[in-house]
């Protein structure tokens, strides 16, 4: 059965000879609001994280685009890096480029 009183930062509360009060400083409320505030927003910020991770984990990668292939596009152009060897290498450009 203990009585906190928040203005004076004092808890009261009976004891077997008589009664306890424990009294704090304003500093030290202040220290421990603001630690509180911290655990809180740390952990809103971890349950947003699990969320985002949840929400990325179940999204469809497209099945045309995949990391390591290459498709060119419709109108390219074969330039031979070698004109002596035609067949051996050649760049991929685009064939609708401006001149310039």
């Amino acid at each position: 059965m203990a009585v906190p009183n928040y203005t004076y930062l004092k808890l009261k509360m009976l004891g077997p000879n008589d009664v306890i009060t424990i009294e704090s400083t304003y500093k030290h409320a202040y220290d421990c609001d603001v630690e509180c505030i911290e655990y809180a927003e740390a952990i809103i910020e971890a349950e947003t994280l699990i969320v985002n991770l949840d929400w990325l984990g179940s999204e469809v990668p497209d099945s045309k685009h995949r990391a390591g292939t290459f498709e060119p596009m419709e109108a390219v152009k074969l330039i031979p890096v070698d004109p002596a060897c035609p067949d051996d290498r050649a760049l991929r450009i685009n064939a609708t480029l401006d001149i310039k």
